[in-house]
């Protein structure tokens, strides 16, 4: 599909597509596909005013109810997954199957909320005072802040949107500069859901347009009630101080540095596979991206080379291609930086497979690349610093603590895995002594992370959860009661008052 075939089938309004500031570029081809209008200061003020009113009626309806519009959010995005996988395969460069998967994760965590709504439960604790209930509760919280990033540009928003609809928030989005068209498709198929609902208050959900001022003013409104914003270490160094200053709530998903270890008892075929998958797919361009491959000396002379021959037969071009499986980086500056990160790398004793740019002569203004693996001898600052490319570091280590010792010696923690048939390695990885990141995987690469359980991790990543478990408690706040249903008032502590 065209992008005027997309703007039919998602209901997109062509004019908004046309005539603004705002240049959107395919990294297909470098080719202009949209110029938008940005947000001014008063316009972002409205949308988060409405989102204000918005929050007094919507907290209001049972949440059973609230999670019926998110079902119907659910169909529309059904009956719209090829149309909406393929605009996010336009927009930011992923394979086709890549945006046709992240369209599935809308889906299910809409799934997931609607089965939510049903479950948000609180607890019946027990009182120290006779005659007395204590319990805890859960309420919605206010109006969310969504700051989402280009690689998947409308995945991290759904799994934040469909928790917030369901726990009583309405959400004020503001996507990637790179990466709008998107966003507006989702808004125009969450407003045929919310017709369809009845009556969903006017700024239950809305799109900012815009630059990071436009961001700034969504960090700093004091009717925001909390941010969540998945992006980069230094976005989050700048967001986080900015919430904790007016005590608002964060939820920050920031860099990742994954590794994987591979041992002596690993099943290598197996490992090969997750390899190439996590290292390679989205061009590299997932917080989750395997970058450190550490291979036990004994295996590393056996798997390597297997590496090596895989990484050459892997299909580069357009990810509208069903045959491909590798696509473009996002832009130039992205080319550039890892070009840089290859050039250090090298520098400091690495020995470089691939990095090359390619079809350049077709795409001149398009940045496809060849996958690199880098043999390091040490683990290097280069090697600790998170490079959004397709580069995929080799080091070597002799006991398991070493293994675990450099996987943890970065400042990222977001995931992490390890390839072993030892029940007991697998076991200290998964301990208090093992991974320090918020994922740890055994026999399964560190990217592709299902719904169901809550994502995010530690360290620079920033401690944010979003998606599955008990994630939704963050767009929420929690209210302890005590109910004295007796004739006496006795303190807690035992303590005599007069």
């Amino acid at each position: 599909m065209n992008l005027r075939d997309l703007t039919a089938a998602l209901y997109l309004d062509a004019e908004q597509l046309q005539g603004g500031t705002r240049i959107v570029r395919s990294p297909i081809d470098g080719a202009e596909i949209a110029r938008l209008t940005d947000d001014t200061p008063e316009t972002a003020d409205a949308k988060i005013a409405a989102a204000a009113e918005a929050f007094k009626g919507w907290r209001l309806v049972p949440a059973p109810r609230r999670g019926e519009l998110i079902r119907l959010l659910g169909e529309e995005l059904r009956a719209h997954k090829e149309a909406l996988g393929s605009l996010v395969t336009l927009e930011c460069g992923k394979s086709i199957q890549e945006g046709y998967g992240e369209v599935q994760e809308m889906i299910d965590i809409c799934d997931f909320a609607v089965g939510l709504s049903r479950q948000l439960y609180g607890l019946s604790i027990a009182s120290e005072r006779r005659g007395h209930r204590m319990t805890e509760t859960w309420l919605p919280l206010g109006p969310i802040g969504v700051i989402s990033a280009f690689n998947f540009p409308v995945a991290v928003w759904s799994w934040n949107f469909a928790l917030a609809i369901v726990c009583g928030d309405p959400v004020v989005w503001k996507p990637s500069e790179k990466t709008p068209i998107t966003a507006l498709a989702c808004q125009a198929l969450f407003d045929r859901a919310a017709a369809r609902f009845g009556d969903a208050p006017v700024g239950l959900s809305s799109v900012l347009i815009g630059d990071r001022s436009i961001g700034e003013r969504l960090v700093d409104d004091r009717r925001i009630a909390l941010v969540s914003a998945t992006g980069s270490t230094r976005m989050g160094r700048e967001v986080g101080p900015r919430l904790a200053q007016r005590f608002a709530r964060s939820i920050l998903e920031l860099g990742g540095n994954n590794a994987m270890i591979v041992t002596p008892s690993a099943d290598l075929e197996l490992a090969v596979r997750a390899i190439v998958f996590s290292a390679v797919g989205t061009a590299g361009q997932r917080c989750t991206s395997l970058r450190r491959l550490i291979v036990h000396s004994d295996v590393y002379d056996t798997l390597v080379p297997r590496l090596k021959q895989a990484y050459a037969g892997i299909p580069i071009g357009d990810p509208l291609d069903k045959t491909k499986l590798v696509g473009p980086l996002i832009d130039r500056d992205s080319f550039d930086g890892m070009a840089r990160a290859l050039e250090n790398a090298a520098g400091e004793g690495g020995t470089v497979t691939g990095g090359r740019r390619v079809l350049a002569d077709q795409h001149p203004d398009a940045f496809y690349v060849e996958p690199a693996l880098v043999e390091v001898p040490a683990q290097t600052d280069t090697v600790r610093h998170e490079t959004f490319a397709p580069i995929l570091y080799i080091l070597r280590y002799d006991t398991f603590e070493q293994a675990v010792a450099l996987q943890n010696d970065v400042p990222q923690g977001l995931s992490s895995c390890v390839f072993t048939t030892d029940l007991r390695e697998a076991e200290r990885f998964l301990s208090a002594s093992g991974s320090d990141c918020g994922i740890a995987n055994v026999n399964i690469g560190p990217s592709g992370a299902e719904i169901g359980g809550a994502f995010g991790g530690e360290k620079e990543t920033g401690g944010g959860r979003e998606s599955g478990s008990d994630a939704w408690k963050a767009y929420m706040r929690r209210q302890t009661a005590t109910v004295n249903y007796s004739d006496a008032l006795p303190l807690a502590q035992g303590i005599k008052f007069g």
